[in-house]
């Protein structure tokens, strides 16, 4: 039964409002002034508030200024015998939902009711699905290197300037993002993401920019692109280390004049974006190879952060994995599961070279195949567990010793980190390269320098 607080200083109304709201299946709530609305709201939360303007005392605009300050998302519609239109707009600049003349229509009412009451329904649905989706993207963990991060983000996110994101694959450098665009003055406008390595080179620009119909073969209509859709927003662009030269120059100058044209057009956009960017490159070096703009390189580096490797966070590393072991539990409506001391001390020691993306797609794998309800060591991969594997002892634990130079050490364990995922993947190249994220050309070559006999 929803609640509908009445607010009118005419008895005879708040009567009649009352018997029809009691008809129509809904638990009304009077109040005769403006002080007494806003004594209830403190004790009561009503789905929606009709609200009359000229009153003794605070009149219904103050009211709803007031109601707009303590309780944002509630439902307001205005009513009122003396209305004009600077009023009605008054009332709708301070957040009211609907603006009904007096002498009241019954089913005007109640059609403005159920309106109000299913956009409420929606605008608390939006803000669940925000809180929920935020806590997805949370940042876990309170180790010095990622206290240090989150301090860098509540101070750099409010201010419009660009940022540059660097660090390895799988350390979370969307996270760090979104955390920005969610702690930004922008969080109520869109967030756009861009993964620039996954677009082909001759679609980019139609994807970035946009293109008018007709533009090339295929383009039967005009389409937005990425800048067009975050405009007053967050553009995201991951990976933009692999973006080619042509590309970089022309968001070099949409950051530099803020408008661009689309793709077979000749009209120019002006845009207003925040520009976050992120890659797992190392841009100096890149600029040296002549891969990457020595201007761009500048213009996005306003804010450097860097997301440090897991090895270098490893007292977040059991924070982590009872995050993920809750979080795949719940997906996937398995019974609550717990890591004994012995298996999280092996994910502490392990170095993680696939960085958080490893540490989750692992807990993942452990919460579908393990029907224990406590993990052990045991039920770890050997090259985590540091135990036996087909006969193999890790090279992580048998190989080093106090005389391995780290080269060697490097190697052995690369060799020994292949191995295992090779047999993950029933020896499959492709299954493998696109598993430990790697190209698969590069990875033949591996196998080929480390004498990896393949099984077929």
């Amino acid at each position: 039964m929803k609640t509908i607080l009445v607010v009118d200083d005419e008895r005879s109304i708040r009567e009649s409002l009352q018997g029809i709201l009691q008809d129509e299946g809904f638990k009304p709530l009077l109040a005769e002034s403006g002080e007494q609305a806003l004594a209830l709201l403190r004790q009561e939360e009503p789905d929606l508030v009709l609200l009359d303007i000229w009153m003794p005392g605070i009149d219904g605009l103050e009211v709803l200024r007031q109601i707009a300050g303590s309780h944002p998302h509630l439902t307001v519609i205005m009513m009122s015998g003396h209305g004009t239109i600077e009023t009605a707009v008054k009332a709708t600049k301070l957040g009211a939902f609907d603006f009904i003349e007096k002498p009241l229509s019954l089913e005007k009412v109640l059609l403005s009711i159920q309106n109000g009451l299913k956009v409420g329904a929606l605008t608390e649905e939006n803000r669940v699905l925000k809180e929920r989706l935020a806590r997805d993207f949370e940042i876990i963990g309170n180790s010095t290197p990622i206290t240090e991060l989150k301090k860098q983000i509540s101070i750099a996110a409010p201010t419009s300037g660009w940022v540059l994101i660097t660090g390895e694959n799988g350390t979370g450098k969307e996270l760090v993002a979104r955390a920005i665009y969610q702690h930004s003055r922008r969080n109520s406008k869109p967030f756009v993401e861009v993964n620039c390595a996954a677009i082909p080179e001759e679609l980019i620009e139609s994807e970035l920019f946009g293109h008018e119909k007709g533009a090339f073969t295929g383009a039967t209509t005009a389409r937005k692109g990425k800048f067009d859709q975050a405009n007053g927003g967050t553009l995201f662009l991951d990976e933009i280390g692999d973006m080619s030269l042509k590309t970089q120059a022309k968001i070099l100058r949409i950051l530099q004049e803020h408008k661009f044209e689309r793709v077979g057009g000749n009209r120019t956009i002006e845009v207003d974006v925040r520009v976050i960017a992120a890659t797992n490159k190392d841009l100096e070096a890149e600029i040296e190879a002549g891969n990457f703009r020595e201007d761009l390189y500048y213009r996005l580096n306003v804010l450097p952060f860097h997301v440090p490797p897991l090895r270098e966070r490893r007292a977040d590393i059991p924070q982590l994995a009872e995050h993920f072991l809750n979080f795949f539990c719940s997906k996937e409506s398995r019974e609550s599961k717990r890591l004994d001391s012995e298996a999280i001390n092996a994910l502490s020691a392990y170095s993680w070279p696939g960085n958080v993306r490893e540490l989750k797609n692992i807990i993942e794998r452990l919460v579908i195949m393990v029907p224990d309800a406590v993990i052990t060591c045991d039920h770890l991969p050997a090259a985590i567990a540091g135990g036996k594997r087909n006969g193999r002892r890790s090279a992580t634990v048998s190989n080093i010793t106090r005389e391995t130079s780290f080269r060697v050490a490097r190697e052995e364990f690369e060799k020994e980190f292949l191995l295992q995922k090779l047999e993950e993947n029933d020896w499959n190249i492709s299954r493998t390269a696109e598993a430990i994220e790697i190209e698969r050309s590069n990875l033949h070559r591996k196998i080929k320098s480390f004498g990896i006999e393949l099984k077929k």
